[in-house]
């Protein structure tokens, strides 16, 4: 059907069909310009974060049944988000200031 249309289907290329659309908003700069990747670093931390902490709801759902064994996983658990935490703090992931 894609292809019976674009063979079939009337062919208008008008100038105003070839311009580019805009939206009423006064272009700035050049949309090519490179973003910082802190960016992406805060967005892979979100989300890296984010679902450790869904872990966590399994664990609150069902703590009568893991008994002490699963007190002792989210302890580990929690441990090694502190120190994942812990480690990106050092690294200086989270700070937006430029060092250059």
């Amino acid at each position: 059907m894609i292809y019976g249309t674009s063979v079939l289907g009337p062919k208008r290329k008008t100038s105003d069909k070839l311009i580019n659309f805009e939206g009423g908003i006064e272009i700035k700069g050049n949309a090519r310009k490179p973003i910082a990747v802190k960016y992406f670093l805060v967005a892979i931390l979100f989300v890296l974060f984010d679902v450790e902490v869904i872990f966590f709801y399994p664990y609150a759902v069902n703590f009568r049944e893991l008994g002490w064994r699963g007190f002792g996983a989210i302890c580990m658990f929690t441990g090694l988000f502190l120190t994942g935490y812990y480690y990106v703090i050092k690294k200086g992931g989270l700070n937006w200031e430029d060092e250059s």
